[in-house]
């Protein structure tokens, strides 16, 4: 089959190679200028470099505009292929190929469309993730599916193992995908709108901790922000500090939400929801980084203890 590629980042260079390593055809490669943004430059590997490297022709754009869709219908695909491609695709577009177009999202739809489904899935509690390639469709992740695999979500897991396997389904699944195509045993499954789950883009406000969340959920939420994401953070007297590695206490307190209580456990403890009761697990800091780029023993750290707050007021 003639295949178009539609992809940018990490994820669409190992699709472009799965493609490449398939006994298809990459025709044409499109994908998007280098970008300076911060999230999208944390998995960089460069889609233009590899189709360059095998002589692929390559286009160069932000958005699906007139051009590309005549380069497109000119490199006469069969289907088109796409993953991490940041920008709408029109009808006219993902249904010119006669197999249409299958797009590959990092999730278990119809759960965690939309954004850094891998970090929400972790953040949210799920037990399991995976990868969904999927017909496009007029909305956001929310095509028939072709192709769906599965992995479980240690409870020691973080963010970036997680992403990093994910993208290892990637050459299986598109293999998958591309054989039921062309064998004509392609079975499609509708994905169940109303168990559909959609997340925002990620920001700096969206890494801050929220101090009534339970101690559970937090030291989840540090493990989903590991290196290089934008790391979790509070104030602590008036500085921000990034928090590295945290665990749910064995011990259960009260106080006030964000207190600095004590130290277990090689940490500092602190409070979570509902600490009047004194029923609940504290999270332990064991390590942080300050604005200067150093890191510290959390025990250490906070050993004047006070308060983490949402602000440096």
């Amino acid at each position: 089959m003639r295949i178009v590629s539609f992809g940018f980042q990490t994820w669409g260079r190992k699709t472009l190679q799965a493609l490449i390593d398939s006994e298809h055809e990459v025709v044409l490669a499109v994908t998007h200028p280098a970008s300076e943004d911060s999230y999208k430059g944390i998995w960089s590997d460069s889609v233009e470099e590899l189709a360059r490297e095998h002589g692929i022709p390559v286009h160069l754009t932000e958005s699906a505009d007139a051009e590309t869709i005549d380069l497109v219908k000119r490199a006469e695909p069969d289907v088109i292929v796409v993953n991490s491609w940041y920008t709408w695709m029109p009808a006219e577009l993902y249904n010119m190929p006669r197999y249409g177009t299958l797009n590959l999202h990092d999730s278990l739809l119809p759960k965690f469309t939309g954004f850094s489904p891998v970090l929400w899935a972790l953040i949210s509690g799920e037990s399991e993730f995976g990868l969904t390639v999927h017909r496009m469709d007029e909305q956001l992740d929310t095509g028939d599916i072709l192709v769906q695999h599965r992995l479980p979500i240690g409870p020691t897991a973080t963010g970036t193992e997680l992403v990093l396997a994910g993208m290892e389904l990637i050459p299986g699944a598109v293999a998958e995908g591309l054989a039921a195509l062309e064998s004509g045993t392609a079975q499609w499954r509708p994905q169940d709108k109303a168990e559909r789950t959609y997340f925002h883009k990620r920001s700096d406000r969206d890494s801050r901790i929220d101090w009534t969340w339970d101690a559970i959920d937090l030291e989840r939420f540090v493990r989903a922000l590991s290196e290089p994401y934008p790391r979790a953070y509070s104030f602590y007297r008036g500085e921000r500090v990034e928090v590295l590695a945290a665990k749910v206490s064995d011990a259960r307190y009260g106080g006030t939400n964000g207190r600095v209580i004590v130290q277990e456990d090689g940490g500092a403890v602190v409070s979570g929801p509902n600490p009047v009761r004194g029923q609940n697990r504290g999270l332990v800091i064991t390590r942080v980084r300050t604005a200067d780029g150093v890191e510290h023993d959390g025990a250490e750290f906070f050993r004047r203890g006070g308060y983490l707050t949402d602000s440096a007021e």
